[in-house]
């Protein structure tokens, strides 16, 4: 009875279509679109990030981020449309497009470029997990050519200045190595600021502080 219900099940999964196949199946999904031999297009993947199905919107994004890593330049064409997703009411989608982002800007940095205005104007409301990804974006475009440094020193400014404690750390160590010149003065000089204030907590500031290779304040007595 047992074998029965494993067969049934096995044929289940080979029968199920694309959306409904379980996560397990992201990879192998990925690799037939490389291929050619898959049934549903990048297009579609991407529509389905906005599938009023929950499974359907996860599956679709853990394909997109499985294709970002191995053949990212399908994604060129929906670059638009995942800047969009990065204001989703998902998390998961939010998570696919702020993954997906970077990896594109590394690639095909023009065309994530030509969408500079809107993703800044998009940074101040977004929320932490598309705010983290227009981060890792803003720094990818920088690794990628130093001409998007002067254009995005205000973003990375306003960046550090309004990270809370958890991303503070972790955009200090992103942004400062991928400037240079005048634009990672600026940068360092807010990262400092933030360092010396008194509203950071003490454990994050030494971090950031380490990260900077300067010293933290004494802590003053009580």
């Amino acid at each position: 009875m047992t074998q029965r219900s494993s067969a049934n099940t096995e044929k289940e999964a080979a029968n199920a279509s694309p959306s409904q196949r379980p996560s397990a199946a992201a990879p192998s999904l990925a690799s037939e679109v490389i291929a050619g031999t898959s049934g549903v297009s990048v297009e579609q993947y991407v529509a389905q990030l906005s599938d009023p199905k929950d499974a359907t919107a996860q599956q679709a994004a853990r394909v997109l981020e499985e294709l970002s890593a191995t053949k990212p330049e399908l994604l060129a064409p929906h670059i638009e449309t995942l800047i969009g997703l990065l204001g989703s009411a998902r998390p998961r989608v939010v998570q696919a497009a702020a993954h997906c982002l970077p990896i594109l800007a590394r690639v095909t940095p023009a065309k994530v470029a030509k969408h500079l205005k809107t993703m800044q104007a998009a940074f101040p409301h977004a929320a932490e997990l598309a705010k983290d990804g227009l981060v890792r974006t803003f720094v990818a475009l920088c690794v990628a050519s130093v001409t998007y440094q002067k254009r995005l020193i205000e973003s990375f400014e306003l960046a550090l200045r309004t990270a809370d404690s958890k991303q503070l750390p972790a955009w200090v160590e992103h942004i400062l190595p991928a400037l240079k010149g005048e634009p990672y003065a600026q940068a360092r000089a807010v990262a400092e600021q933030r360092v010396h204030d008194a509203a950071l907590a003490r454990p994050v500031a030494q971090v950031v502080a380490d990260l900077l290779g300067i010293k933290l304040r004494p802590a003053p007595s009580k």
